[in-house]
């Protein structure tokens, strides 16, 4: 089907709230001038989110890409006035904590602030008093400011970038409500009203909360849950009278009581007051009623008195002053909410041209504009946004009762203190592994991920531990850790021991023009014998690593790929010749099938010195290193199993991972386990093995490396092979090595052996920066650790980190800032354990 040029595509945007605006003017400003913005209420307050939006904008979290998405926000709409007024109020963010636990995450928190270039400065009970009279400083145990962070003016940012837009030549329709999208060929044509129809060549939903509407007519699941959340103003304060401009309304930071769920921000002379400690109230975005229907707005429903109780006297205890004072009025109002709390982007492979820009808060709005604008226009964002795209969710998290259970647990955890392993509690277990019941039967601690129950470590192993000297943990490191990740390590190096891979997801991909399609998606060559693995990537069009796979060749046009997630998946279905628009994981009429065979399949990982002794006297094959050498595969039976054995190993051992289907997956792990009995074997969890993939340098995709980095700068650039033929991303890397690349993913050792970081901690250079006398560094972070781990073979912290060229030379001192100490590190020559490959080899 032919394409409309690029700087004529008829775009229509369904919702003009702050991200329909948005969208628009970004668009608009890359020259695609045809848009048409479609939105049911008046403007430019159609009634929905963005409506009553209270408008904070804090930039600091654990994710590295909605604090740039929320950093655009803030410089974008600092540079927009409304009736001489701009956009955007820099009064500052404060957080105070009450606790010792959040006293000590605002520690953390200020370590992701520097990571992400935001600055930020703890201060005393003392000082945010200073910040905020009306606090009663005695109930505090300090808190973190972050002056850039201030209030959005939400409605003001629409007038302002309707304008902009329309000088530009888009068009907004107020009260045009959308009844159906149109589509022919896999593609989207049209969206239909109750005021005519419009012809498009892209539709993009940013409708807010109304969202699963819009996609039940496109025919695609949008995994969003409306939420109401409780805001309240009090009457005039005799506190702030006289101090606020009545045009600018505050000029205190916005305070955050997080140990409360309450958030506190000036209203000229009164207070509002944000809730999130109450019981979730799910919306049902089809019976909304429409905005002239609605008794104030469709996105503001009555308060409800007796949940804010509770939260009025938390406010009172925190600023006394609100005693003699009440709430005057209140709303509940109605926001988006996701099973992992994140936004929902991207173009829709059912529907070609569909797009969504859904559950996104004013925060983030003007980012995730221009993220998706660049999507649109340049065929990829200008960030890495995985944790965003619509594809990453499996399957199995796209059910109703799923994105209602974990939408509401979102909710609930807003202002939680949560730990970047910990999981959530419902609904589990979800997907479990063939081998969950003998898992079960030793005592497993399973963590979550991908729905996966997934083995950390297990609790028969206990007596393996006893008698390990480690180092003592913090309460934090501590937690989803035990030391018999310790012994489980200690034994896949001396011994061997089982690993369950089957939440690695596995594609097959398969016709005669299936070699041809994997070597233009990938990096490395593929044109091998039947039985070669090769380790290649996936890259974007600008040479960023999409991912990285594993690809073996099992016969001549049957590949099986070992991939990272769901949008691995997309990304080959999308591009697969003739590929059609199914979900079900098969596409490809054109010689080319590409199947998700995850859900049929299983696979165990023995690796150990001890791998061979278990596995050989299983099979009539010869699996000696002569005959069954590194990165290669061979299908052949264990036992009574038909297996597909690979042998390759993320911990740096000799070994195998063997593959079969799931309805045999319980016999294969009996066959290894009672085989492996007089080896000593044991099985082994995710902990453990994080620990030897670090100390063997091995990158984890998507938080070692993402879009934002080439396979140069990630240490990866082995697996690119430009002499094989043209491949995406190919021209892009063109004059690009690993000995000119400005930054470089960098292995870090911790020069105290008790020492430990977890990741996403800022990296100090004192050589790169001036030193206050005694060495201590100053300044600017250089860089962030993306992973790290004990290493339990070498006795010492391992920390990956992104820094500049300058500092990854081996031998550099660096510190990391870890809850605000500064630990001394020295940049590392890798790979740390076992460099000549003697062991993985033999």
């Amino acid at each position: 089907m032919s394409r409309t040029p690029a700087h004529r595509s008829r775009v229509v945007v369904i919702g003009a709230g702050i991200v329909g605006c948005s969208l628009a003017d970004e668009l608009t400003a890359r020259g695609w001038t045809e848009v048409t913005v479609l939105e049911q209420g008046p403007l430019p307050a159609p009634g929905g989110s963005t409506s009553h939006a209270p408008g904070l904008v804090f930039r600091t979290g654990p994710s590295k890409t909605m604090t740039e998405f929320a950093a655009y926000t803030v410089e974008k709409f600092g540079a927009l006035e409304v009736d001489g007024l701009p956009c955007f109020h820099p009064v500052g963010g404060l957080e105070i904590a009450t606790t010792e636990a959040r006293w000590a995450d605002l520690h953390r928190k200020a370590g992701l602030a520097a990571s992400w270039g935001v600055r930020g400065e703890l201060l005393s009970p003392q000082q945010c008093k200073q910040l905020w009279p009306m606090l009663d400083e005695t109930v505090l145990y300090g808190g973190f400011h972050t002056p850039g962070d201030g209030l959005a003016r939400a409605v003001p940012a629409c007038r302002a970038q309707i304008a902009r837009a329309e000088s530009r030549g888009a068009r907004f329709l107020e009260r045009h409500t959308v009844t159906g999208i149109e589509r022919a060929d896999g593609r989207v044509t049209g969206v239909v009203t109750d005021r005519g129809t419009f012809p498009a060549d892209h539709v993009v939903s940013a409708a807010g909360f109304w969202g699963p509407v819009i996609g039940a007519m496109a025919g695609v699941d949008v995994p969003l849950l409306p939420l109401a959340h409780q805001y309240a103003t009090t009457e005039p304060l005799p506190e702030l009278d006289g101090i606020n401009d009545s045009r600018t309304e505050a000029s205190k930071p916005i305070l955050r009581f997080q140990d409360r769920d309450l958030y506190f921000r000036e209203h000229t002379d009164r207070l509002g007051i944000g809730s999130y400690a109450h019981r979730p109230m799910p919306v049902d975005p089809f019976t909304v009623p429409a905005f002239d229907k609605a008794p104030l707005m469709p996105s503001s429903l009555p308060f409800t008195e007796d949940d804010f109780a509770p939260s009025w006297q938390d406010s009172i205890g925190l600023l006394p002053a609100l005693g003699a004072s009440r709430v005057a009025e209140g709303f509940n109002g109605v926001f988006s909410f996701t099973p992992d709390g994140m936004p929902v982007l991207g173009e829709s492979r059912e529907l070609r041209g569909f797009w969504l820009a859904e559950a996104v808060w004013v925060t983030h709005s003007a980012g995730v504009a221009k993220a998706v604008a660049e999507w649109m226009t340049d065929g990829r964002p200008g960030i890495d946004i995985h944790e965003c795209d619509l594809y990453r969710f499996e399957d199995a998290q796209r059910s109703p009762a799923y994105v209602a259970d974990r939408g509401a647990q979102s909710f609930i955890e807003v202002y939680d203190v949560i730990h970047p392993l910990q999981p959530m509690e419902q609904p589990r277990p979800l997907r479990t592994s063939p081998f969950y019941p003998r898992q079960q039967e030793l005592g497993a601690y399973f963590l979550e991920a991908g729905g996966w129950e997934r083995p950390h470590w297990y609790e028969a192993n206990a007596p393996l531990a006893e008698g390990l000297e480690l180092p003592e943990r913090d309460a934090w490191s501590a937690r989803y850790w035990s030391p018999i990740a310790a012994a489980e390590a200690k034994a896949t190096r001396e011994r061997v021991a089982l690993y369950d891979m089957t939440p690695l997801r596995r594609l097959e991909v398969t016709g005669p023009g299936a070699l041809a399609f994997l070597q233009r998606m990938t990096s490395n060559n593929l044109a091998k014998k039947p039985g070669a693995v090769t380790y290649t990537l996936l890259l974007d069009e600008a040479g960023g690593v999409r991912s990285d796979l594993t690809v073996a060749r099992l016969a001549p046009d049957r590949f099986q790929v070992g991939a990272n997630s769901a949008a691995d998946l997309d990304w080959l279905l999308r591009h697969a010749p003739d590929g059609g628009p199914s979900r079900s994981g098969e596409a490809g009429s054109g010689g080319v099938q590409v199947r998700d065979i995850t859900p049929g399949t299983c696979c165990i990982g023995v690796w150990g010195p001890l791998a061979r002794d278990l596995v050989q006297p299983l099979t009539r094959d010869d699996f000696s290193h002569e005959a069954f050498g590194y990165f290669r595969a061979k299908q052949t039976h264990l036992g009574h199993v038909p297996v597909t054995a690979m042998r390759l190993s993320y911990v740096g051992e000799l070994g195998w991972e063997l593959y079969t289907t799931a309805d045999l997956g319980l016999r294969l792990w009996d066959t290894l386990w009672e085989a492996g009995r007089e080896h000593g074997v044991i099985a082994a969890g995710r902990s453990a093995f994080n620990s030897l993939r670090l100390e063997k340098g091995y990158r984890s995709w998507g938080h070692d490396m993402t879009t934002e980095h080439d396979p140069y700068e990630a240490g990866v650039g082995f697996a690119v092979r430009p002499a094989k033929g043209d491949f995406v991303g190919r021209d892009a890397l063109e004059g690009r090595r690993e000995e000119t690349a400005a930054r470089k993913l960098t292995c870090l050792t911790l020069d105290d052996p008790d020492a430990l970081v977890l990741g996403k901690e800022p990296v100090f250079a004192p050589t790169l920066d001036s030193a206050r006398e005694g060495g201590a560094p100053t300044g600017l972070p250089v860089g962030y650790v993306t992973s790290a781990a004990y290493g339990y073979t070498l006795g010492r912290g391992i920390a990956y980190a992104w820094l500049p060229a300058a500092a990854s030379v081996p031998g550099t001192p660096v510190h990391i800032e870890y809850f605000g100490e500064r630990i001394p590190a020295t940049v590392a020559r890798e790979p740390l354990f076992d460099p000549q490959m003697e062991r993985i080899r033999r």
